[in-house]
């Protein structure tokens, strides 16, 4: 199958503008609808993209038979009941991140994608970006050696949300990062979470998680809405090599630091921590070319390779359930004074796989 697809984008708000971009400009896709309450922002969003049609009706997007997908860009509350109307209708779903408000409500979503034969996809636009491609093919080909740590900061002077707290409002992106990069995933048994609320708006504007990892290795991810300076920032540490990736230094987005700390033991020590000789590995640094594409065309270009395969996108319902548990175990740590929270399993098969039987606007 290789006619053009049709999709919709519900949601004209802060990040619908970038989706009907992407559905507009890309070979695979034609934007055939864009939905939101207030149709006089839905117009401006369809006219910025050179026109398309409007409404504020999301029934006349799901009852039309011409529309193959629907990308779902609203908010995190609302994303069970518009994913669940738009798989019932036959639609393959594009949902913005987090997935769901609740890991139970993301597995109803997911489960329903599977039953239907239909393709869930969650917009971890992140993981299409050139750079985080690159991490992954460095951390798979071994390049850091054994993987001992990782700490991630994303802060800035931003918005305080309404409905979500730091963690739900930023930590999904590298969340979702580190799910994609790790071998096997996000796989961790256990969250601890602090933060604090200095305004007092009643949510956590400042956060700090703390993920142990697999083979002993620990993942630090620090949120805040309160900087006055925009840190975008990971360093990836391993045995043989340290990556850093700074994503608001374009001329020089990911270095490879030959660099690190050796532990070496004398002879007939037994192991014993006294006997150990640290000695300090100092090489060269190297920084991998990058190609500058964006993101979400990578998205859309992979909704629509998933639809026309019959197969699971990269970012998939289980990855966004993947790190809705994280989520979940971060709101149950926080409440609990930092407490470590152990995850919930997310879920217990592979919840995107399309059946064979799947037709594209079925």
């Amino acid at each position: 199958m290789t006619e053009t697809l049709n999709a919709a984008v519900i949601g004209a708000g802060y990040w619908g503008p970038n989706l009907a971009r992407n559905f507009r400009s890309a070979g695979d896709w034609n934007l055939a609808a864009v939905c939101d309450l207030d149709r006089a922002r839905a117009a401006r969003v369809a006219e910025s993209v050179g026109g398309a049609p409007v409404t504020t009706d999301v029934d006349e997007v799901l009852d039309d038979p011409l529309v193959d997908a629907v990308a779902i860009a609203t908010p995190t509350r609302t994303h069970h009941d518009l994913v669940c109307r738009a798989l019932d209708a036959g639609k393959h779903v594009l949902v913005e991140k987090p997935l769901a408000d609740a890991r139970a409500a993301g597995t109803a979503m997911v489960a329903k994608a599977r039953e239907r034969g239909l393709v869930l996809m969650t917009d971890h636009t992140f993981c299409y970006t050139p750079v985080v491609q690159r991490i992954r093919e460095l951390v798979a080909d071994g390049t850091l050696g054994d993987l001992l740590y990782v700490d991630s900061a994303r802060i800035n002077l931003g918005l305080v949300q309404p409905d979500v707290d730091v963690f739900w409002d930023l930590a999904p992106h590298d969340l979702s990062i580190l799910d994609y990069i790790l071998p096997g995933g996000l796989e961790v048994a256990t969250v601890a979470a602090h933060g604090a609320d200095p305004l007092g708006t009643g949510k956590a504007c400042i956060g700090y998680m703390s993920l142990p990892l697999a083979g002993g290795a620990i993942a630090h991810v620090q949120v805040n809405w309160l900087s006055p300076t925009k840190v975008r920032r990971m360093v990836i540490g391993g045995t043989h090599s340290t990556l850093v990736w700074d994503d608001l230094n374009p001329q020089q987005r990911l270095s490879v630091y030959d660099r690190g700390v050796e532990l070496g033991r004398e002879p007939g020590s037994h192991a014993d921590a006294r006997a150990a000789q640290v000695s300090y590995r100092l090489g060269d640094t190297w920084s991998p070319a990058l190609p500058e594409t964006e993101a979400l065309a990578g998205v859309v270009t992979e909704l629509a390779a998933a639809i026309r395969e019959d197969r699971a996108p990269r970012t998939d319902g289980t990855a966004g359930l993947r790190v809705l548990a994280v989520l979940e175990a971060t709101s149950r740590s926080l409440a609990d004074n930092g407490t470590p929270a152990p995850l919930t399993t997310a879920v217990t098969a592979p919840s995107t796989a399309v059946a064979a039987a799947a037709t594209v606007g079925a």
